[in-house]
C-alpha cells in the first residue's frame, strides 16, 4: 500500500463513522461461509456468540465446506451473476483476494469509510485493497518464524542467541555442525511446494507480480535469491526429504530435524509433542542477503468479505467491525483457544499475548510473533498466485541438480506467461 492511502486512511478516512453506531437495531440472519471447523468456524462461532450478546436481533448460520468447496462456489456463483446464491459473509484465502476483487468488481461491500485500517498490519490491508478501496476485514496472519530445537543446537555448540538475526548462509552453516554434531537434519523440506520460496520472497518484499500487479519473474531479486537460496540448502544436504504435508510435518514432530521455518499457525503442532516441551524456541525467520531483506514474512492467512449483493449487508459490516475491529478481549481467547494470531495491532497490549510459554523455555512466543507481524513486508499478490506456483515447483526439484538459476527463472517465465493467458 502506498504511503498516501496509508496516511488517508490513519488520518481517519471514515465518512461513514458514524453510520455504524447510529444504525437501528439488527434483526437479520447473516449467512457466513468458511472452511476448517477447529479453526475458522469456530472462531466465527466465537465472533457471533459475542456479538448476540449485545445483538440479540441478530441470528448466524455460519456453514462449514472444505476450503475448496467455499472457493469452487463463490467462482460459480460470481460467474454465473445469481447472487442469491451468495452468502453475506465469506472467508477468502489472502492469495486468492485480488483474483475475485478485480474480476468480480462491485461484488464485495467497499468497507474503506467504516473500518479503522490503521489498527491493522499494513500488509494484511493492502492485499485487500483495489484502487485506493478496502474490501475486506483483515483476520488471521500467517507471520513466519524459525522455530528451533535448543537442544540439538546446543550440543553442536551453539546458543540461543546465536539463532537470533541469522544470514540463510549462516543458518546453513549451524546447520551442517547440527548434523555433524547430533545426526540431525537442519529443516524438512518439501520440492514439490513452493511455500518455502515464497516466505523467503516475502521476506525481501518482493513477489511474483510487481507493484502494479504485472508478472514479474526474470528480473526479479527476491525471487532470485530465494531460489538461489533453496538451492543451496538443498546442494549442502542440511534437509530432510518430505512428500506432502505429512511427512513434512513428521520431520519435526518425530524429533529427526532441528528448525521449522512456516507460519504462525503451525505452533499447536509443534507443541503437541508433550515430550518435547522445554526444547524448542522461537526466532526470527533468517535473512536474504540482498538489500531490502529482512526477517519478516507471512505464509497464509485468509480474511473476510461481505457480499455486495446480501440484504443484511449493513449488519454483517457492523458485526465485523465491532468484533473484528475493535474486541482486543476476543483476540486474546482465540489465540489462547485456537492459536490464532489476529491482525489486529491493539491485540498485542493484551494478556494472552505477553505471557511466557513454558513450551518454550518461559519465552513470550506469542509476543514474538505479533512484533513480527508489523514488520511483514507488504506485496500484491496479485490475481494469480497459484498458478504462477505451479509454475515454480515444476522447476524446484532442478535446483538440487545444480540447474543455473538465471535459466530457471526464465523456465518459471515462460510457464507462467501460458498459463495466466
Amino acid at each position: 500500500m502506498t504511503n498516501t492511502i496509508l496516511s488517508r486512511v490513519a488520518a481517519g478516512l471514515f465518512a461513514g463513522a458514524s453510520f455504524l453506531a447510529s444504525t437501528a437495531a439488527f434483526a437479520g440472519e447473516v449467512t457466513i461461509w468458511c472452511w476448517d471447523p477447529n479453526f475458522n468456524v469456530a472462531i466465527m462461532k466465537e465472533a457471533a456468540a459475542r456479538y448476540t450478546a449485545k445483538n440479540p436481533g441478530t441470528t448466524f448460520n455460519i456453514v462449514d465446506f472444505a476450503k475448496a468447496d467455499v472457493e469452487q462456489k463463490l467462482q460459480t456463483a460470481l460467474s454465473s451473476g445469481t447472487t442469491d446464491a451468495l452468502p453475506d459473509i465469506v472467508l477468502i484465502e489472502d492469495y486468492g483476494a485480488q483474483k475475485y476483487l478485480q474480476s468480480f468488481p462491485g461484488a464485495f461491500a467497499e468497507l474503506s469509510g467504516k473500518v479503522d485500517y490503521s489498527g491493522f498490519a499494513p500488509y494484511k490491508v493492502e492485499l485487500m485493497t483495489v484502487d485506493g478501496k478496502v474490501y475486506g476485514m483483515p483476520f488471521d496472519s500467517g507471520v513466519t518464524g524459525l522455530y528451533y530445537r535448543k537442544d540439538y543446537i546446543e550440543q553442536a555448540g551453539f546458543k540461543p542467541e546465536d539463532m537470533q538475526n541469522l544470514t540463510w548462509d549462516r543458518f546453513i552453516e549451524i546447520g551442517k555442525a547440527v548434523e555433524a554434531k547430533t545426526g540431525k537434519k537442519m529443516m524438512g523440506l518439501d520440492v514439490n511446494d513452493a511455500g518455502f520460496i515464497r516466505i523467503l520472497m516475502q521476506s525481501a518484499g518482493g513477489w511474483y507480480f510487481n507493484k502494479d500487479g504485472d508478472l514479474s519473474i526474470v528480473d526479479n531479486p527476491a525471487l532470485k535469491a530465494a531460489l538461489e537460496t533453496e538451492q543451496k540448502i538443498l546442494q549442502a544436504n542440511i534437509y530432510k526429504p518430505a512428500a506432502g504435508w505429512t511427512e513434512w510435518v513428521n520431520t519435526f514432530t518425530s524429533g529427526d530435524v532441528a528448525t521449522v521455518t512456516t507460519g504462525v499457525w503451525i505452533t499447536g503442532t509443534v507443541k503437541a509433542q508433550a515430550d518435547q516441551s522445554g526444547k524448542w524456541g522461537v526466532a526470527p525467520i533468517p535473512k536474504l542477503s540482498i538489500e531490502g531483506a529482512g526477517n519478516a514474512s507471512n505464509l497464509g492467512g485468509s480474511s473476510w468479505y461481505v457480499t455486495a449483493s446480501s440484504a443484511e449487508k449493513d449488519e454483517a459490516i457492523d458485526f465485523l467491525n465491532e468484533i473484528y475491529a475493535k474486541d482486543v478481549d476476543f483476540y486474546q481467547k482465540i489465540l489462547t483457544e485456537r492459536g490464532a494470531v489476529g491482525s489486529l495491532m491493539a491485540a498485542r497490549t493484551g494478556a494472552a499475548y505477553s505471557e511466557a510459554d513454558a513450551f518454550f523455555g518461559g519465552e513470550k512466543v506469542w509476543q514474538s510473533f505479533s512484533d513480527w507481524l508489523a514488520k511483514v513486508p507488504a506485496v500484491n499478490y496479485g490475481i494469480f498466485t497459484n498458478e504462477v506456483d505451479t509454475a515454480v515447483t515444476a522447476q524446484l526439484p532442478s535446483l538440487a541438480k545444480g540447474a543455473n538459476v538465471d535459466e530457471v527463472l526464465k523456465a518459471i517465465d515462460a510457464q507462467a506467461q501460458g498459463q495466466i493467458q
